[in-house]
Formats: C-alpha cells, sequence, structure tokens
C-alpha cells in the first residue's frame, strides 16, 4: 500500500504532463446520469499508475457495442468509461505483455468502491461487451449512478471464478490496493467447484487436481468470503455482501428457482456471522421477474445466468436499492442526484434465521 501510494505521489507531475498530449485527464461527464458530453472519436486516455506503479495509458473511450438505453438514468453502455471496466491500452514496446490487466481507480486520491464476483458482474476478458457479444453484468451500468469527481467505481470481477480462486489469485493481486473509506462490495455463487468446497463451516476438504495431478485443498464458500470481508477490513475499507443473482429458470409455481438453502443462503449466513452488510439480490431481483410476464423477463438475459445490457441495468438498481437499505448505506454521499428515484430494498422475512450453521 505504502509503495502504491509513494509512485502515485511520485508520478503525478509526470502523469499530468503525458495526458496532456492524449485528451481528458478526468473522468468523463456521463450523458446518463445528466449532461450532455460529446463522445470522443479516437483513442483517448488517461495516463494512470498500474499496480506497480508504472504510468500506462487506460482508455476513457466508450465501448463500442452500441445498447438500448434502460434504468432511470436512460443509460447504455457507452456512457460508461472503458477505465472503470478494463485495463490500460496494450502497449507497443518490444516484449511487453499485450494483455489486457484489470482497472484501476482513475483518482487515488479519492475513495473507492470496488466491484469484485464472477461473470455475471463483469462479462468477457475485459467486461465491455466486446468479446462475449450481448452479455453484461451489473458492475457495468452500476458506474453511471455514483459522481465520478467524488469516488471511483472500478470492477474487478472476473468470469469463471469462484470465492476461492477470486480469493487466491485476483483479490491477492488487488487487496493492497484498498485504502481506508474503501467500499468492496462482492458477489459469488455463480460457479462452483475447485478450490471452493460446499457451505460455510471452517472444514477443508482435499481433492484430486486436475487431470490427476497432485491434489487441491478446498474451503468453504463461507471460509473465503469470511477472508475477504476480514482483508477488506483490515484496509479500512467497508464490505458489502451479495446473494448471486437468480437464474432464468423457474419451479413448479411458475415463480424464479431461489437458491436460499445454497449459494444465497450461504451467503446471508456469512453476512450475519460477520456483521457485514449483505444485499439478497437472489431473493429481490426474483420478486421483479415474478412480477413480469416470461417474455419480459426472457429479454433481460443473453443466456442464463448472464443478462442483457437491459437486465444488468435492473441488477444494478436492484444493488442500488440494497444499498440504500443499508444501516448505514456506505456510499450515499457519492449518488447523482437522480438516485433519489430508487426507493430503499423492502425487508425481507426469512423462514430460517441467517445463523444457522451450514449442514
Amino acid at each position: 500500500m505504502k509503495t502504491y501510494m509513494i509512485a502515485v505521489m511520485l508520478l503525478s507531475p509526470m502523469l499530468l504532463s503525458i495526458t496532456a498530449a492524449w485528451g481528458q485527464t478526468t473522468a468523463p461527464t456521463m450523458s446518463g446520469a445528466g449532461a450532455g458530453a460529446t463522445r470522443p472519436s479516437g483513442p483517448v486516455g488517461v495516463t494512470l499508475p498500474d499496480e506497480n506503479g508504472i504510468p500506462r495509458l487506460y482508455p476513457t473511450n466508450p465501448v463500442t457495442i452500441i445498447t438500448v438505453k434502460a434504468g432511470i438514468l436512460n443509460l447504455c453502455a457507452q456512457d460508461i468509461p472503458r477505465y472503470t471496466q478494463t485495463g490500460p491500452f496494450p502497449s507497443t514496446r518490444p516484449g511487453t505483455r499485450a494483455g489486457v490487466i484489470p482497472p484501476v481507480p482513475h483518482n487515488p486520491k479519492l475513495p473507492t468502491i470496488w466491484t469484485i464476483g464472477d461473470s455475471t458482474v463483469r462479462t468477457g476478458s475485459t467486461g465491455t461487451g466486446d468479446g462475449m457479444v450481448g452479455q453484461w453484468g451489473w458492475g457495468a451500468p452500476l458506474v453511471g449512478y455514483f459522481d465520478p469527481t467524488k469516488v471511483n467505481v472500478v470492477n474487478r470481477a472476473v468470469g469463471g471464478t469462484t470465492s476461492g480462486s477470486f480469493y487466491l489469485a485476483m483479490w491477492k493481486a488487488m487487496v493492497n490496493l484498498i485504502k481506508p473509506g474503501d467500499v468492496v462490495i462482492m458477489q459469488f455463487g455463480t460457479n462452483g467447484g475447485g478450490v471452493e468446497a460446499p457451505g460455510i463451516g471452517d472444514v477443508s476438504t482435499t481433492r484430486p487436481g486436475r487431470n490427476g495431478q497432485g491434489t487441491i485443498t478446498a474451503r468453504s464458500y463461507g471460509w473465503y468470503i469470511r477472508q475477504i470481508i476480514t482483508e477488506a477490513r483490515a484496509k479500512g475499507a467497508t464490505p458489502v455482501v451479495c446473494s448471486l443473482i437468480p437464474r432464468n429458470a423457474r419451479g413448479a409455481d411458475g415463480k424464479i428457482r431461489r437458491s436460499t438453502t445454497t449459494q444465497a443462503g450461504w451467503a446471508r449466513q456469512t453476512a450475519a456471522q460477520e456483521n457485514a452488510g449483505f444485499i439478497d439480490l437472489n431473493e429481490l431481483v426474483a420478486r421483479k421477474y415474478d412480477a413480469m410476464d416470461k417474455s419480459q423477463v426472457d429479454a433481460l438475459f443473453a443466456g442464463s445466468p448472464h443478462t442483457s445490457w437491459t437486465g444488468a441495468v435492473v441488477n444494478a438498481e436492484t444493488v442500488i436499492s440494497g444499498l440504500k437499505a443499508l444501516n448505514p448505506d456506505p456510499v450515499a454521499q457519492y449518488y447523482v442526484p437522480q438516485v433519489s428515484e430508487i426507493a430503499p430494498a423492502p425487508e425481507i422475512n426469512y423462514d430460517t434465521p441467517a445463523t444457522e450453521p451450514a449442514k
């Protein structure tokens, strides 16, 4: 953490001079958030220190995929700056890595809202709609509900991950970027297996490795979530646990199937154990689907469990309503004015206590 902040301070004068040649040095105004800024026609970027303190050019130009406008902000995908979802432009220097790396805060002086999870939070390799056409995670439109002059929003979710695989790799790579005043919103449960075992207990299991090579030790879903909560708090950040979004699947009663006794239940129980904020996306979103015609729900998906842009906006606004229902809401001071139109999520009465031990 100290190394990162020192690098930021030392590089700041250099960064301003470098970015002057490329255009924007501050967060672009989002048209859906109330302004009508013209979109840049070329590759406009902002130079930021990456995770190693090296100045890199991050793209600020919008995504290239055209979507409909949706939600109270009338957002489309082009309103969301790329630097909130993806890493810098590939370097042209010989021998340097060409792959996309994760995004970083656009202004290190501001607090950051981090979103972490799987592909239902950020799809594809970049989360900008280019790789997985038609699929969007809710971490993309969520950016539009916050004032970029007050807070960074950084979507570090990675498709295909579980709480375990994310914790052991992606979380370890980002935890030192987290600083006091930040908020970490996490949603896992769509995927399973590997180094993640079911439940919330402290037990561990040993399994054969891939192709029978060696063994792996798997901790429970809840164990990894507890680790993320504990380590986020150690950095002075506020953790918020979300249950997984529901799939487009209905039970015999015609209602959307919940994961109350599995992943959604584990998320609720773990958040209760740790006295962390909890947003039950599984239940809250399912209630919205239950009130809609099946054809309307189908239009919110681009291959279950992945949502379309409109579906991602529905989920993002559900996250906002869940945040507003927390006491206190850890991000209340960062919303754009239109968020006042979103009511806090209703209280949910559960049949089982949140502290029920995992079986």
